[in-house]
């Protein structure tokens, strides 16, 4: 067999693998260049070089970028904007500022990090409004669609085009130039769901829904009868407390009150210090007149230096704390061990707040010299405080079982938490370096993934779990196909019958015909194994005809962003699938008048901004 002819059976055969969807799409992506290397194709390190390429390393980049602004309460603060805004009576406002705070996002971290981060906070809002699921989560996708082509960091796709129109010779694209095409399609999508969509989408909910953490710190503080009554209160420089152990702080002449914590300073961290200074923090649990008589007396200040309203809610869970509800599990090393409530854990910097049986509270009080403690047991419940780190890096521990991750916790019910600041910060200088092309892509992305690292709002183990491994994979194994197309003449031979089949009807036509190659591959396997088998056969039909390979490129980034048809289009296609109750049938009666508007726009606006 000639080597035109083993790629033509390695790609059908890889088309009908991702299709069947019977293995994993990383193992058929990796087949495939080991395939190449196999039949003499390619050099083992030709088959194995897309690992190496800038354009992937720039696309595992954006994901810890993307991962670090949810970490830090930046994506869940736009959320809950978007719930202020979104009103309770207007489909067409709350419709309008959903997909475009989708699309917004998605230009800057990604299809899958702006769908993931927005999608519980939708169907929190369908709940909320008394909306079907189903009339809001597909417009999402298809917005985020939309939005991929806003920026050069919307989808691989922009970055692979890119990066081929600057191998074509013609210069890469600019960080927004994709706005150009990006701008007339996401009005054009909006324009259609909101004319169309209520009447093409099913009125229905998911039976599966994601967990909804919004009010999970107001769920926890009733649980355990800490809603109301607890204050946190600042050490002044005229406090008797000043200088003295925490042991000294005895509140036997107040009646009912209970010394929770000692925190240091403002980090919201027990107090690790012998005594106490000016500054610190005390989180006493009782009676609001007596809680301001004792404050009173002995110079302690409400937050801020107003009158806290005792709320448990405000006072345990904020930007600098949170709260863990954890299970003893059977055989742990923590039964028969002692607990009682404002007891610090062994690892010094969590606060036990009370310890449930049978969601009934068995320790509830200290009492100064004889802690009214409880034998733990298989079964029993503790509520534990801490600041979010030490949440994070403490219960990763085989003794107790965590009910909710803090970490999920966190990226939905604190919005712009610790750390926002540096994270938009960090977006912003990258999308600088990127929008002035100052340093390569793969620079400022690795630069951006490293500054998440080093300010501390991720850890490097932290960082891998947040990589999109399939979809980096999926791009490295790819990219050989590529190059193996290109160096055996197959492009140049798949362009000839193109540009054969157009015949003299023109660039136009060759921008219609790739388009629907584009489309229709687009809908069964990934758009961005699609693009990689597209973009060679595009830039070898512009050779052909003498034309620029720009358009074509920039018409070929539209039609990959095109995949409305099927839910297995994309990995947020099917993301809502659940939630929203779909069928399969559902996707193309709203994503065939959108596929028509992006026809439209590859074919005939495309060549107006860049000419052939």
């Amino acid at each position: 067999m000639s080597p035109i002819a083993y790629i033509a059976a390695i790609i059908a055969l890889a088309i009908v693998l991702f299709v069947s969807n019977k293995l994993p799409v990383v193992v058929v992506a990796m087949a495939t260049g080991l395939a190449l290397w196999a039949t003499g194709i390619l050099t083992l390190n030709q088959a194995l070089a897309g690992f190496g390429d800038p354009a992937v390393i720039f696309i595992a980049s954006l994901f810890v970028v993307s991962s670090g602004l949810e970490i830090t309460g930046v994506t869940a603060w736009t959320g809950q904007l978007l719930i202020r805004g979104a009103g309770e009576e207007s489909r067409t406002r709350l419709l309008l500022l959903m997909m475009g705070l989708v699309a917004l996002l998605t230009a800057l971290i990604s299809v899958n990090g702006a769908v993931a981060a927005l999608l519980p906070v939708v169907v929190v809002i369908a709940v909320r409004l008394k909306r079907n699921s189903s009339q809001l989560l597909m417009p999402l996708v298809f917005s985020a669609h939309a939005g991929s082509m806003l920026a050069l960091t919307g989808t691989p796709v922009n970055v692979l085009v890119s990066e081929a129109s600057a191998d074509a010779g013609v210069g890469d694209f600019g960080f927004f130039e994709f706005a150009l095409v990006g701008v007339p399609l996401l009005i054009g999508t909006m324009a259609i769901i909101l004319l169309f969509g209520q009447r093409l989408l099913p009125e229905r909910n998911g039976a599966t829904m994601p967990a909804d953490f919004s009010r999970h710190a107001k769920t926890l503080v009733e649980q355990y009868g800490l809603a109301t009554g607890v204050y946190r209160m600042r050490v002044r420089a005229s406090s008797a407390y000043v200088d003295a152990a925490p042991s000294a702080i005895d509140l036997a002449a107040y009646e009912g009150l209970q010394l929770v914590a000692v925190q240091q300073g403002e980090s919201a961290e027990p107090l690790r210090r012998p005594l106490v200074a000016e500054g610190d923090h005390l989180v006493i649990r009782g009676e609001p007149e007596t809680v301001a008589s004792f404050a009173a007396e002995m110079h302690l200040s409400f937050r801020e230096g107003e009158p806290d309203a005792g709320q448990g809610e405000e006072t345990l869970f904020n930007r600098q704390s949170g709260l863990a509800e954890v299970v003893i599990p059977p055989r742990s090393g923590l039964i028969g061990q002692t607990v009682f409530p404002g007891m610090v854990t062994e690892s010094g910097d969590l606060i036990i707040l009370a310890v449930q049986r049978a969601g009934t509270d068995v320790a509830s009080s200290t009492v100064k010299g004889d802690a009214r403690g409880i034998a733990l047991q298989a079964g029993d419940t503790m509520l534990l405080q801490g600041t979010w780190k030490a949440l994070d890096v403490r219960l990763d521990d085989p003794d107790v079982l965590v009910v909710s991750s803090p970490e999920l916790v966190r990226r939905q019910a604190v919005p712009m938490g610790p750390g926002a600041k540096q994270a938009v910060t960090i977006l912003l200088a990258m999308v600088l370096m990127l929008a002035t092309g100052i340093v390569p892509p793969a620079v400022a992305g690795l630069l951006a993934a490293g500054a998440i690292i080093l300010s501390g709002i991720m850890t490097v183990e932290q960082s891998y779990r947040a990589i999109g491994w399939t979809t980096v994979i999926l791009v490295g194994a790819m990219m050989p196909l590529s190059t193996a197309m290109v160096e055996t003449g197959a492009a140049q031979l798949m362009a000839e019958h193109l540009v054969g089949f157009v015949g003299d009807a023109g660039p136009f036509a060759l921008l219609a015909g790739l388009f629907v190659l584009t489309a229709i591959m687009g809908q069964l396997i990934s758009n961005t194994a699609t693009a990689l088998i597209i973009i060679p056969i595009g830039v070898a039909a512009a050779t052909s005809m003498g034309i620029s390979p720009r358009p074509v490129l920039m018409s070929t980034a539209v039609a990959a962003a095109a995949a409305f048809l099927t839910p297995i289009a994309t990995p947020t296609n099917l993301m809502v699938m659940g939630p929203g109750g779909y069928a399969f049938s559902d996707y193309w009666k709203l994503g065939l008048p959108l596929l028509i508007w992006f026809f439209v726009v590859s074919v005939f606006i495309v060549p107006l901004i860049w000419s052939f």
